[in-house]
């Protein structure tokens, strides 16, 4: 069986979906791997690495993609990657089904069997494969660091011959593992931390990591699904939390927005009115804007000015870290495949709760039930 590894052709996308370690270990399976030439160049892994763990080398994408009978990504292959894959070729990488129901077509259309990293059940038999969770986590530690860099003042309290300096503000909102480490991170960095999120069960966590726990009265509402995702507020309740976010926003040196639904475009949390006040200087880092975003001024792929106030809507944070970004995400790989695998063979098992909700398509029909729930 020979699994296959492309170059990546998502714009500014920098991660690979298996470093050499993970070739390695694939190779000790039984399987094959085939890498194309330089797919790991932007992520600091080399062809000579990949040959050293004893995989081989394609400079021609079209023969690896025609040869492989398992293709392993990050970002969902285009369409012209998936035209030139046999008929019946497994696919493992993101794929978004919720937000792309095209895509999903095609897979079935070709005869794809396709499973998502994006939706491996959250139960703890499950926490090696979370992707989701291993790249929020280099999201949040990157926006902590973005909004220090734009910030025009010093992170920590600064005791100087000239005079003290108080430390910065942060409010982080989202508690969720990009929220908790953008938390952490700002912490380590000295400032004053504070944090929001609809689920009080995250109250605890906040405050494990030094910060204090913004709460908002509201009525009482299911806010967490089973998952253990926020769900969407309703209307009078969204309006309660604004009043006291805004708030809280109006005297942060630094806003971190976090929260996403599964399936949906990013709750709004930052109008422009609290923007404009906000102490010129200020700044709000939303990772959220590849779903829009959780601030009403935000640009996708942007950073913009607005009365002084930077927004920044970075894309794809993960990719900036693309060297531990692609070790972890090839771990998590790794883990589902350990499952997937049996002597050297793919075991489609749709009796296990993991394999029957990763797998999108299969035989040209829709397979996950959390994809079948939400079409």
């Amino acid at each position: 069986m020979i699994v296959g590894v492309c170059t990546e052709t998502e714009q500014n996308e920098k991660r690979i979906a298996l470093t050499p370690e993970g070739a390695k270990k694939l190779i000790s399976m039984g399987l094959k791997v085939s890498i194309e030439s330089g797919a790991g160049v932007k992520s600091s892994y080399m062809d000579e690495d990949y040959i050293e763990a004893g995989a081989s080398i394609e400079k021609n994408r079209n023969n690896l993609l025609a040869s492989c009978d398992m293709l392993l990504g990050v970002q969902a292959p285009d369409t012209e990657t998936l035209k030139n894959l046999k008929k019946g070729t497994i696919l493992v990488s993101f794929i978004c089904p919720l937000q792309n129901h095209d895509y999903v077509a095609k897979l079935q259309k070709l005869n794809i069997t396709a499973l998502a990293m994006d939706t491996i059940p959250r139960i703890s038999r499950a926490q090696s494969m979370d992707a989701l969770s291993s790249m929020s986590n280099i999201g949040g530690y990157k926006a902590a660091l973005l909004g220090a860099t734009h910030l025009d003042k010093y992170m920590p309290m600064m005791m100087t011959a000239a005079g003290t300096i108080p430390p910065a503000k942060v409010l982080v909102l989202g508690a969720g593992v990009a929220g908790l480490q953008a938390i952490a991170t700002a912490k380590r960095l000295g400032a004053v931390v504070e944090a929001f999120d609809v689920r009080p069960v995250v109250k605890e966590q906040v405050e494990s990591l030094g910060a204090k726990f913004v709460e908002v009265p509201i009525e009482e509402e299911e806010t967490e699904t089973k998952g253990g995702y926020a769900k969407e507020l309703s209307d009078r309740n969204k309006e309660k939390q604004r009043t006291v976010i805004h708030e809280h926003v109006k005297k942060s040196d630094i806003v971190i927005t976090t929260a996403l639904i599964p399936g949906k475009p990013a709750p709004l949390l930052i109008t422009k009115k609290m923007v404009e006040d906000m102490t010129p200087g200020s700044v709000v880092v939303d990772i959220a804007a590849e779903q829009g975003g959780n601030c009403e001024l935000t640009k996708p792929g942007e950073t913009i000015n607005h009365n002084g106030v930077s927004v920044i809507g970075p894309l794809n944070l993960p990719s900036t870290l693309a060297n531990h970004a692609s070790k972890l995400y090839s771990k998590n790989l790794l883990s589902l495949l350990d499952l997937l695998i049996e002597d050297g063979k793919p075991n489609l098992d749709f009796n296990d709760e993991i394999i029957l909700n990763a797998t999108i398509t299969n035989e040209g029909e829709v397979v996950s039930p959390f994809v079948k729930e939400n079409q």
